[in-house]
Formats: structure tokens, C-alpha cells, sequence
């Protein structure tokens, strides 16, 4: 089969943006609209991104999550280390408990500026971490204006292009787009370390099937990826050296999205913003203790881990879970 014409990619990329803008405007819960609302404060970001489960599938008792995109981290009211770390190992994550009519919402807030954002939805990055979530249908809770808005749509339009030219590499021969959408999130899982169960990665395109599927002939068709269909099968067509080269840089990848993940983690002992109370409240649901907490622990809850164990311990959590 051909390469595209011009006029297809053109056409191609104009459907891909249509029906992502449509999608960042759609709306949500106006319990999701005050949460944010109270979150920003005073603060001026660029923009503010509604994703994940609790947005693909309502519960009132969940954690939302969040990014927050700024112009400059300065502009968010971070500590002067957290802001560092952020700048050399981004995002940074805070957890927020915020009354909305007579109820708390909590949430978890990730933390990046503009910049980053481009970087790491962009062909060069070697982090799937952002790519692979704003691959996925997402909202634009609150936004600054317009320019901030086409700011953050091309880099949504960057994670979806990504997310596509990688699914050619990671998929099968030839298959249906779900076929190829799976073998994608099942390797983005495997990158970063997360627990998931099986069924997960079938879970993102439960829903919303027919959305993944017309993205996907489309961003092959934007990207130049010669590709044959036959009914809802698809086949790219990429040479024996690119698929090989792809693959390489796949595991590259993955290895490295290990170890930024690891890095994370160990970051968050000391810029994770109220991580303790996430964790109280996490054991707090599923256990009925609560857990107390002191200014410093609730600061740096994983250096504090012992003796946050050996409270629950006194509290009796392991006796009831044995």
C-alpha cells in the first residue's frame, strides 16, 4: 500500500484533534468542578486534568486524580526542594482533602510545567509515564484561556500519536485496533512496575471501544505508517529494520521506566505532600483504625514507616489481619 498522500495525513491529524478537543470539554461531576476550584486557589496554572479510574468509572468513596500543568513551577506553591526534585525527576504527586458539600473528595495531584509536559509526550522521551496516560480519554477541568488550552491539547495530540506509532511496534502482525490498544497497555504496565491484575490493561478500553478504534487507523495514517485493512483488521506495514529498531527501543524503555519508577518512590519519602494522611486514610477504609499523625510524619511519611507500623501494631491491624 502507498504512503498517504499529504492531504490524508492532514485530514487524519485534523480528526485526531476534533475528537481529543471534544473530549477535554466534555463534562464532569460538579463536585469535580468545586474540588478543583478550591485547589487552585489563588494560583494560576496553565491548566488542570481530570484522568483515570474515577473518571472512567464513577465512585463517589475513590481517589481523583489529577495534573496540574503550570507555565513555571514556581507558579505552584510547592517547597523549594520539592520544586528541585520535580525539575530533575518529574512529576512530583501531593494528596489533597478538600470539603465539597458536606463531604471530603480526595485526590491525588500530579505536578508539571508545560515544558516537561512537551518533553516527555514528545518521540525522544524514554518515560512512558505521561504519554501513556493522556493516551487516554481525559478532561480539562480548569484551564487559564485559550492559548493555555491549544497548549495542552497539542501535547495531548502527542501522547495519542505515541501511544499509536508504539502499538504498531508492540502488536501483532495484523489484528483489530483493541488487539494492538492491549498489547500496548500491557506493555506500559510492565514498564512501570504497577500491580496490576490481567484484566486491567482491557479495563482502559472497556467503554470506550469504538473511540480507540477510530483513533488508531488515524494516527498511522498522520504518522505516514503505510498500514492495509481488511474488515477491522489492521496490518502496519512497518519495514523488518524499523520493527526491530522499535523493539529495541522499547526495551530500553522498559528498563528504564523501572528505574524511574524506583526513583520515584524514593523520591516521594520526601516531596510526596500529604502522604501520610493517604496513607492513614487507606488503612483507615479498608481496616476502621485510625491512624494518628505528627507534623513530621505526616511531612515524610516513608521515613516514618517503622513507626507508623509500629502503630499499627499498638492499634491491633495485624492481629485482625492474621
Amino acid at each position: 500500500m502507498p504512503q498517504p498522500a499529504p492531504t490524508g495525513r492532514l485530514a487524519a491529524a485534523g480528526r485526531i484533534a476534533h475528537l481529543l478537543a471534544g473530549e477535554l470539554v466534555q463534562p464532569v461531576a460538579p463536585s469535580v468542578t468545586a474540588f478543583v476550584a478550591q485547589l487552585v486557589g489563588g494560583a494560576q496554572p496553565l491548566g488542570v486534568i481530570f484522568y483515570g479510574s474515577i473518571l472512567r468509572a464513577s465512585d463517589p468513596d475513590g481517589i481523583l486524580d489529577f495534573y496540574v500543568i503550570v507555565e513555571r513551577l514556581e507558579d505552584w506553591g510547592s517547597r523549594p526542594l520539592a520544586r528541585e526534585a520535580n525539575r530533575l525527576l518529574p512529576p512530583n504527586v501531593e494528596y489533597h482533602e478538600i470539603p465539597v458539600d458536606g463531604r471530603i473528595i480526595r485526590a491525588k495531584v500530579a505536578i508539571l510545567s508545560i515544558a516537561q509536559f512537551r518533553r516527555m509526550t514528545g518521540r525522544a522521551s524514554l518515560d512512558t509515564t505521561v504519554w501513556a496516560r493522556f493516551c487516554q480519554p481525559v478532561r480539562l477541568v480548569w484551564v487559564r484561556g485559550p492559548e493555555a488550552a491549544d497548549a495542552i491539547l497539542a501535547c495531548i495530540v502527542r501522547a495519542v500519536a505515541q501511544a499509536g506509532r508504539w502499538a504498531a511496534a508492540l502488536g501483532p502482525a495484523s489484528g483489530t485496533a483493541d488487539d494492538f490498544w492491549l498489547a500496548l497497555f500491557s506493555h506500559t504496565y510492565a514498564a512501570e512496575l504497577r500491580v496490576e491484575n490481567g484484566r486491567r490493561p482491557r479495563t482502559l478500553l472497556e467503554g470506550h471501544e469504538q473511540r480507540y478504534r477510530t483513533l488508531l487507523p488515524d494516527i498511522w495514517l498522520a504518522d505516514g505508517l503505510p498500514f492495509e485493512r481488511s474488515g477491522d483488521v489492521l496490518a502496519p506495514r512497518l519495514t523488518p529494520g524499523l520493527r526491530r529498531r522499535m523493539r529495541e527501543g522499547w526495551w530500553l524503555r522498559g528498563r528504564l521506566g523501572r528505574v524511574l519508577n524506583i526513583g520515584r518512590l524514593a523520591k516521594g519519602a520526601f516531596t510526596f505532600e500529604g502522604g501520610a494522611r493517604y496513607i492513614a486514610w487507606k488503612i483507615q477504609r479498608h481496616s476502621g483504625i485510625v491512624l494518628p499523625l505528627g507534623p513530621f510524619s505526616e511531612r515524610h511519611p516513608l521515613i516514618c514507616l517503622p513507626y507508623l507500623l509500629w502503630k499499627l501494631r499498638q492499634a491491633g491491624f495485624f492481629r485482625r489481619r492474621g
